[in-house]
């Protein structure tokens, strides 16, 4: 008996076949269509928003998957516990960007297939943060300061120091970063960033010591210790404190909902960050990742990126698409003095002993 004979006498079998074969075919198109690449990051809050990715993934077919990092140092804990190929594209800051391009974590970037890195700030471009055995392991981004943030309806005048935080008056209102930046804070206050500002990466144990010391007096001021920048934000906007250490980030999001706040630099300067876009060394897709680091780094992405989080751009062309007064906001109108008043994190030798004296005073009563 032929096929189609059969198909005739077989009635209802004939179309439970037929949608069996159209089922087939459909699969075995479906297997053989292409998967869409996705790329994985791991970055600070607000650089996978998607008024800027939504392009990129557009132009290259692919899907983002963003994850987001509190601090450095968890950043570095998933990166050396294995989760390295989880990742494609990750924004260390300067505190640990060396020591992730020294311990080939990173992949060396090929600057040719980059354009726009030669449009970067060169007072950036020529740190040796990011450079080992004459090779580049990632590109500046943004960069800016740890400010003070402040409720301006608790203050007359903008605080003038960090010492502010130690008010009596205070207390129970304040809220710092749950991070080393805080340990760094506490060790201008105490004047060891005098003559040399390096020296807050290099306390001894005396200095480290009483920077713990100053700290635990500084607790019961302390409503919370955040760890994610949208956790500042909800202690301001629930008035639960008038003052912390912040990102202009946090700066950015509460003026976009008119709440009050100020943001300062204190007179005993503060610390500051430029971060870094690099690929890991684990990436099985690092000509898409080379990809994303250029559209990053192009002067209209980096607007947009300043948009989302006030910070400043790495590439000053970002200015010719901003407004006068956006460009004197972000001091790019003045940078080199602006940058006199921040003292940009550098590797911190001792990290692990600068961690354990930061967790002493997160455990004490």
């Amino acid at each position: 008996m032929n096929h189609l004979g059969w198909l005739r006498r077989s009635g209802m079998g004939a179309r439970k076949m037929l949608r069996f074969c159209v089922l087939s075919a459909l699969l075995l198109l479906c297997s053989c269509a292409k998967k869409t690449p996705t790329l994985n990051l791991l970055v600070w809050e607000g650089y996978a928003d998607p008024s800027f990715v939504h392009t990129f993934e557009q132009q290259n077919q692919c899907k983002i998957s963003a994850s987001y990092m509190g601090s450095s140092d968890e950043l570095m804990a998933k990166l050396r516990g294995g989760s390295a190929g989880n990742y494609d594209v990750i924004s260390p800051s300067s505190d640990v960007a060396t020591a992730i391009a020294a311990s080939s974590l990173a992949a060396p970037l090929d600057l040719s297939k980059l354009p726009s890195y030669s449009r970067l700030s060169p007072q950036l471009t020529s740190l040796p943060l990011v450079r080992v055995s004459g090779k580049v392991f990632g590109v500046p981004f943004m960069w800016g300061p740890d400010p003070l943030l402040y409720d301006t309806t608790a203050f007359k005048e903008p605080p003038d120091s960090w010492n502010v935080f130690w008010d009596p008056k205070y207390r129970g209102k304040i809220s710092v970063w749950d991070d080393l930046s805080t340990v760094y804070m506490a060790a201008q206050v105490l004047g060891f960033d005098k003559p040399d500002p390096s020296q807050l990466y290099n306390l001894s144990d005396d200095q480290l010591e009483a920077a713990k010391k100053k700290l635990l007096e500084l607790k019961p001021n302390i409503r919370k210790m955040w760890s994610t920048g949208g956790e500042l934000t909800n202690l301001f906007q629930n008035h639960e404190v008038v003052a912390g250490m912040g990102w202009p980030l946090m700066t950015n999001q509460l003026r976009k909902i008119n709440f009050p706040i100020g943001e300062t630099i204190p007179k005993e300067n503060t610390t500051g960050w430029i971060d870094h876009l690099m690929i890991t060394a684990g990436s099985e897709n690092k000509l898409l990742a080379s990809k994303f680091l250029e559209y990053m780094m192009e002067a209209g992405t980096q607007k947009k990126v300043t948009d989302v989080t006030g910070y400043t751009p790495a590439n000053p062309g970002a200015a010719s698409f901003m407004t006068l007064e956006q460009v004197k906001n972000l001091h790019l109108d003045d940078v080199e003095n602006y940058q006199k008043r921040i003292y940009f994190w550098q590797n911190v030798p001792r990290r692990a002993k600068y961690n354990e004296i930061w967790n002493e005073v997160k455990a004490a009563q």
